[in-house]
């Protein structure tokens, strides 16, 4: 297994700089599963303890800010494995919630892209579509700013990744590159 990571040059700073990336990300059937297999790059580590972010404090949510790191460097597994996290902190239902649960299911079309599941791909970018197009009405109707944003990312951003990833599933599941790592999605997620 190739260790080195494709990624390309410009990628957007880095939100936890002090955190080392896995050597891989886990892709079924390619790599030792991170948590299960003594192998893995997260074998024996105890899951990390997430607080809910708010509108106030997301820029101090270690596993929202460590997980976009993770995906905008092509770590889509892991991504989505920290996202779920907060997902369940925020209570699993309501708006936050549905917001994550759509990074959750952005990252889950990168893991497919990366595993060559054409059909994998499109049934999460829509399921991430239709999430974020619901968070874009109830950010408009409650905030006068323009974009919208959640937790500092524009949503009408992340609603055209999951367009893009939706309607380029097979272009997208044909970039399963060998190596390690490699982004294979066609945007990266910056928050401001």
């Amino acid at each position: 297994m190739s260790t080195t990571p494709i990624i390309p040059p410009s990628l957007p700073p880095r939100y936890r700089p002090n955190r080392a990336f896995p050597p891989y990300t886990y892709v079924t059937g390619k790599y030792p599963h991170p948590h299960s297999d003594p192998r893995g790059h997260s074998f024996g580590q105890s899951p990390q303890r997430v607080e809910p972010p708010s509108a106030e404090n997301w820029r101090d949510c270690d596993a929202y800010l460590w997980g976009l790191d993770l995906f905008n460097h092509g770590y889509y597994w892991e991504a989505h494995e920290l996202w779920e996290a907060v997902w369940m902190a925020c209570g699993r239902k309501g708006a936050s919630a549905d917001f994550f649960k759509s990074l959750i299911k952005l990252a889950a079309a990168g893991v497919k892209a990366r595993e060559g599941r054409v059909a994998g791909v499109r049934l999460h970018a829509r399921r991430a579509l239709a999430l974020l197009q619901q968070a874009r009405v109830a950010v408009l109707a409650s905030q006068s700013a323009a974009p919208p944003r959640l937790f500092g990312l524009a949503l009408d951003e992340l609603i055209e990744l999951a367009e893009a990833c939706r309607d380029r599933a097979v272009e997208l599941a044909a970039e399963n590159e060998q190596a390690a790592v490699c982004v294979v999605l066609p945007a990266l997620l910056t928050a401001s």
